[in-house]
């Protein structure tokens, strides 16, 4: 019964959750990560992309089921920059999660109290609208919701 509860609030809502779309890894060295993912891993591994409004480099490692994204600093100001003064090996930096509904999921979590990183969404490294969670407000994880 409570599964039948669940699907139904699911359906009348007004955006619903997707699936992951990728988990993001700061790397202090983009070619090594590069390497050993098309390399040793025999993955499939896109070109390098500048981002310069998110201030990053992105490459995506494609996996049957989802991606893992590479990111690497591109110019001084970048946030990847800070986080890998931190974490000089690099690390998980956040996890992506698609929603039918940008602008409503947005408004709804921020009614909720999570604290949105901007005002309004920007296009993303997939040229669609994204929004950032603050980890503070996610258990601890930069959460980064996409348009599907």
């Amino acid at each position: 019964m409570q599964n039948v509860a669940r699907s139904l609030c699911r359906r009348s809502a007004l955006w619903n959750l997707g699936i992951l779309n990728h988990t993001a890894i700061a790397v202090p060295d983009l070619q090594k990560s590069l390497a050993f993912y098309r390399d040793v891993l025999k993955a499939d591994v896109s070109e390098p992309e500048d981002l310069p409004d998110h201030g990053v480099t992105v490459v995506f490692v494609n996996l049957p089921n989802t991606k893992i994204e590479l990111l690497y600093p591109l110019g001084e100001n970048s946030p990847i920059a800070g986080f890998l003064q931190k974490n000089k090996d690099g690390g998980i930096h956040h996890i992506c999660i698609e929603v039918d509904d940008i602008e409503s999921a947005v408004k709804h979590v921020r009614e909720k109290g999570v604290r949105t990183l901007g005002e309004r969404t920007k296009i993303g490294a997939h040229g669609k609208p994204v929004m950032f969670l603050h980890p503070k407000d996610c258990g601890g994880v930069l959460t980064e919701l996409e348009q599907k």
